[in-house]
């Protein structure tokens, strides 16, 4: 195949394009290649996808794994460093989804204008002997920054929030979001579905199975005591001795706690993390896209319990969060449970509004 001239100049200006883009806050009027104009020839139709935080632990291996999807056919990669270096290196996997990269709170309204889905992991891990609540000062800023952008350039879309801790920065996003004029119980999901990857994972290798045939509900919220493995619900249905059921809920509720020790001031769950995000990010997708029966367990806007924010399992559709469900029956061991989780899920929520409302 030859290219003439003019062809040749094409290709390089959608390269160049998708590699460095325009800063339009720089630009006047709308001459070049715009970004809206690039997409890979044969790219398939799907959703565009902003990842906050995206050359972080989490970040990386989360915008890869985006970037495999066949549901996402733009993927935005927003950070206050390094985006650049990671934007390249992911613009070269052969898929079709179109990469573009952020850099800086000034290209931050760019990132998000247009996005469908936002995939918040923003924000300093856990190191050794850190608490969910040592975070809180840190990320509490971030998280409330970053929706303050969402509210202002896309709020219909679905946001995912990953920061930790998300007992406390979902209610802290909701809070911007009213104030806004935005909010929207629906659209903004708390990910929690590390616990139920891990619990999954856990429960299969006490019953010798597959963790893909598991299916563990886990409610509550997403630290400690607040993570509730509701084990007498686990399909296919079994039973647990009280050992196993203590071993098991002990180690769901510190799994985080044994992968920051296991790292030895190395870092968190990053891995397993980005790759519960993607498989949470995919279910938002097919919900979107219009597929029936997607359920997934998040931590939402609820009515559930008495508590504002709850986690439980929840079907998604075209506008987020459809239906959410009702615990179901509990054992005496999970209402206990419940009970201990309650209380310091209402402390942590306070938490979280307390602090965009001061």
């Amino acid at each position: 195949m030859r290219f003439n001239n003019s062809q040749v100049n094409q290709r390089i200006a959608t390269i160049s394009a998708h590699l460095n883009p325009p800063n339009y806050s720089q630009m006047e009027g709308g001459s070049g290649l715009g970004r809206a104009n690039c997409r890979a020839k044969g790219g398939s139709a799907g959703f565009k996808v902003a990842i906050l935080g995206a050359a972080g632990g989490i970040g990386q291996p989360l915008a890869m794994l985006m970037k495999m999807n066949p549901l996402v056919y733009v993927l935005h990669l927003y950070d206050v460093v390094n985006t650049p270096g990671v934007t390249t290196d992911i613009s070269h996997m052969d898929t079709g989804a179109v990469v573009r990269g952020f850099l800086g709170q000034q290209q931050l309204e760019e990132a998000l204008t247009g996005m469908d889905l936002v995939i918040i992991p923003a924000g300093v891990p856990r190191k050794p002997g850190m608490t969910r609540d040592d975070l809180f000062n840190i990320n509490a800023g971030i998280v409330k920054t970053l929706c303050e952008g969402i509210a202002k350039c896309c709020p219909k879309a679905i946001v995912n929030l990953i920061s930790n801790p998300v007992n406390s920065t979902v209610p802290i996003a909701a809070e911007v979001f009213k104030k806004a004029g935005t909010f929207d119980p629906k659209r903004l999901l708390g990910v929690t579905m590390l616990d139920v990857v891990r619990a999954n994972t856990f429960v299969a290798e006490v019953l010798g199975l597959d963790p893909r045939e598991v299916d563990v509900p886990v409610v509550g919220g997403h630290a400690g005591v607040t993570i509730l493995p509701v084990l007498s619900q686990v399909k296919p249905p079994c039973s647990f001795t009280q050992k196993e059921i203590d071993y098991l809920t002990d180690r769901i509720q510190n799994g985080g706690t044994e992968v920051v020790e296991a790292k030895a001031g190395a870092g968190s769950a990053t891995l397993s993390m980005a790759y519960a995000a993607v498989k949470f990010a995919d279910a938002c997708l097919r919900g979107l896209r219009g597929d029936a029966g997607v359920v997934e367990c998040s931590f939402v806007a609820s009515h559930v319990t008495e508590l504002p924010f709850f986690a439980s399992k929840v079907r998604l559709g075209r506008f987020g969060v459809e239906e959410v469900y009702p615990l179901g029956p509990l054992n005496e061991y999970e209402r206990v449970g419940l009970e201990k989780a309650k209380k310091e899920l209402a402390s942590s929520i306070h938490k979280g509004v307390s602090f965009v409302k001061k």
